[in-house]
Parts: C-alpha cells; structure tokens; sequence
C-alpha cells in the first residue's frame, strides 16, 4: 500500500504526466455527464419500460458498452461501438481488397485515408443505426414523445443529434489518445463497462444475503473466488498477444533441441484476441432486428438465442467464436510473408533454414496453437452464463467473462503501461525499484 501511494505521489511530481491524467479524467467526466443527457422532447419520467427492456438479454450488453447511455435515450446513446464496427470493417477489407492494402502500405498517408474512409463508414453507419434506435425507443417508451412534437420532425432532429453524439465521442476518445493517456477508444468503452460495476455488485451482495436461496456469505466468497480465477485467466489471454519465444515454439513442434540466448518469433499465442468475440457477438444480435417480423410459431427459437443464458445462444455463440479465431488468424497472419520479412530483415529461427522451412514451422506453430487457444477464448466468452448458474445476477455475471471483462482488463494493463513508461522516462520511484531522487544523490 505504502508503494501504491508513492506511485501516485510520484505521476504527481511529473509534470507532462499529470497533465495527462487530468485531461484524461475531465473528457471522461465530460463522457459521462453527456450519458445522462436526454434527447430533446423526449421526458425521462417516461422511460422505465426501456430500461427494463435493457435490464436483460442482449440489450443489456448494448446499455453496458455505452455506459447506460442507450437506456437513458442519451445523445450519446449509440456511443462509440459503430465506430467499432466500422473499424472492424476496414480492417478486413485491408486484407481483403487490394486496394485498401496498397493504401495500408503507403505509411502514414495511406493511414489518414483508411482513418477517413472509418470516418465516412461510421456516418453511415450511424445514419442506419439510429432511426432503428428511435422506432424502438417509440414501440418501448410509447408516451415518452413529449406532446406537440411531429414525429416525422422528431425523427430527423434526433437522429442528426444521436450521429453527432457518437462523432463528439470519438472526438473525445483521440483527444485522449493525444492529450491523456492510454488508447482513448478503449479507455472510454472501458468507463462505460465499469460505470455499472457498483450497482451491479450492491444487487449481488443483497441478493445474497436477503433473498431464501441467495447462499449468504459462503456463496458470495465463492462467486469471488470464481472471479479472481476468470480476471487471471483473461490476464493470460491479454499476456498470451505478446511474442512466442523461439524455445517455446520449438517444443509446440516437438523439437527440444534449443540453444543461443533467447529469442522471439513474429508469432503471437493468442493472435486474434478478442477480435472472434466482438464479430461472434456482432451475429448474435442479428436476431434482435428479426423478431420484430417473425411470426409467433418461430419467435421461440429467436427468443432462445436472444436469451445469453440459454444453452441455444451459448452453444452457437462458441461454435462461431471458433470459426471466427480461424477465419481472422487465417486472413491477419500469412506464414510464407512472415518467413520473407524475416529474410529480407537478415532474421532467423535457430535451426531452421530460411525461407519454405521457416514458413512451414511457423505454419505448423499456428495450426497446432489455433484450436486451443479458440477453445480457451470460447470460454472466456461464455462465462457469464456459467456464473448466472450460480444464480448470480445477470449485470454482476456479466464482468465474469466475455468482451467486457477482456476489455477491462486489456485498458487497465495498457493505461498501467503507459504511466510506466513515463516513469521510467523520469527515472521516478513507483512500479520501478529505483527512484529520482535516489540516482540524482549517487
């Protein structure tokens, strides 16, 4: 505890680094007070039954990733994920189209013209998305249209206002990354994910020890034992993005003849991340827009895999994260690129010829790495719905796996890395074992 305070005594002292941490807390606290800021004409006394709509299933994970924002019928209810989605895309179409990969390669250029096309993707993106928002903020919240008000004017204004909202968010989100600290996309999905830790765990903790069958404490250390072991594991998943070791791989293929001083291959364990999960979970909300026009004989189904509870959902929800950690590994890592990079850099593995060879065993790594690591990620995943068998609360269960816990854990390991390379840089006591002020008296 004692070094934990002279940490922070110490970012004080700098003084770049604590003029980032204030930017930082004042666009998130420009964030969050934009969440509760309700759309025009519409009266928040009148929005209990969107908030139920969102207190479960799939519409909970939504409100989740715009911080209650999608509840509140916010200006910045959309948030940042279709920026996301957009990112996502151009992502793959620099795989997939030439043209977007010549533009990839032209450096900082080709940069600001993928960052533009993003740009214009979101726009439209949002001009799809919000109109939907709005027909279901009318079917949920029907009355909540303050009177006087056209619906047809409403509908426009709300949806310009609802598309610059998520713009002035990913404006705040690079300012950070400018100005603050750490990624500020990811910081600010991050705040929206743990804005709804509090509440959630004050209902678990009075769900337990109030309700019959709750467990008392006995379950509830149980449930944070539970979660200890998931925060550990995702820490292995976020570790787990970082380099192979060349003796390691070597034993991945079965030869453990290794000498020389340790060295890395270009290869990563868990090479899509999180990456299965955000496109698995993306399909899954494909029924969301479906039920709304199918009959009453199929809604059955639908609901079932609209329910993340549900065996249905859990099971194909994995079977597509698998799919999806070979589609993206496939499309992001090319074996014979690698090899050739690492010839024309003068690199090499230690007992591998350069070239065809090179490329086979980096082959090999990834196949024999892929599945488990598919399974491992699958399981992460559906961890919510094994916690709620526990019978603990949907919003408490949600930080026990899935894209959210991945997320938390990712931004904090990234935001402690980032106040550590500024203490380094300073030489400054903290993280690190030797200080300032220590070196400056030697």
């Amino acid at each position: 505890m004692k070094k934990f305070f002279e940490t922070l005594k110490n970012c004080w002292r700098i003084e770049d680094l604590r003029q980032r941490i204030l930017i930082t807390i004042l666009f998130v606290a420009i964030y969050r007070f934009g969440s509760f800021v309700v759309l025009p004409g519409i009266n928040p006394a009148m929005l209990e039954q969107l908030q139920s709509q969102t207190s479960g299933g799939l519409m909970s994970l939504l409100d989740m990733f715009s911080g209650g924002a999608f509840s509140n019928a916010s200006i910045f209810a959309l948030g940042i994920m279709p920026y996301i989605s957009a990112s996502i895309v151009m992502q793959l179409l620099a795989v997939a189209v030439p043209y977007f990969q010549k533009m990839q390669r032209e450096g900082e250029s080709g940069r600001k013209k993928i960052s533009w096309y993003t740009r214009v993707l979101t726009v439209g993106i949002l001009l799809f998305q919000a109109p939907s928002y709005l027909i279901n903020l009318k079917m949920q919240a029907y009355g909540a249209l303050s009177s006087g008000i056209d619906w047809s004017v409403f509908m426009f204004t709300a949806t310009i206002i609802l598309a610059a909202g998520s713009m002035f968010v990913l404006w705040l989100g690079e300012r950070i990354t400018d100005k603050g600290i750490g990624n500020g996309i990811s910081l600010i999905i991050m705040i929206g994910i743990i804005a709804r830790l509090p509440q959630a765990f004050i209902q678990e903790v009075t769900s337990r020890f109030t309700a019959i069958t709750g467990g008392g404490l006995v379950m509830f250390i149980v449930e944070l034992l539970i979660l200890y072991a998931v925060v550990c594991a995702a820490i292995l998943l976020v570790q787990g993005t970082r380099r192979i070791p060349v003796q390691y791989a070597k034993r991945i293929v079965g030869n453990k003849q290794y000498g020389g001083a340790r060295q890395y291959i270009p290869l990563k364990l868990f090479a899509a991340n999180v990456m299965p999960i955000i496109f698995a979970q993306a399909l899954m909300f494909i029924p969301l827009t479906i039920v709304q026009y199918s009959t009453e004989a199929s809604n059955d189904f639908l609901r079932s895999l609209m329910d993340h509870t549900s065996f249905l959902y859990n099971a194909v929800f994995a079977a597509l994260i698998i799919a999806f950690t070979y589609f993206y590994t496939a499309i992001t890592l090319n074996p014979t690129q690698m090899a050739e990079d690492m010839k024309r850099n003068n690199g090499f593995i230690p007992g591998i010829k350069p070239g065809k060879d090179t490329a086979d065993f980096i082959e090999t790594i990834m196949s024999r790495l892929t599945f488990p690591g598919s399974i491992f990620i699958a399981f992460i995943a559906i961890m919510p719905a094994l916690a709620g068998l526990l019978n603990v609360q949907d919003a408490f269960a949600q930080f026990f796996g899935g894209t959210s816990l991945l997320i938390l854990v990712g931004v904090v390991i990234d935001t402690l890395q980032q106040i550590e390379s500024h203490l380094m840089m300073r030489h400054y006591d903290g993280l690190l074992n030797s200080g300032h002020v220590r070196n400056s008296r030697a």
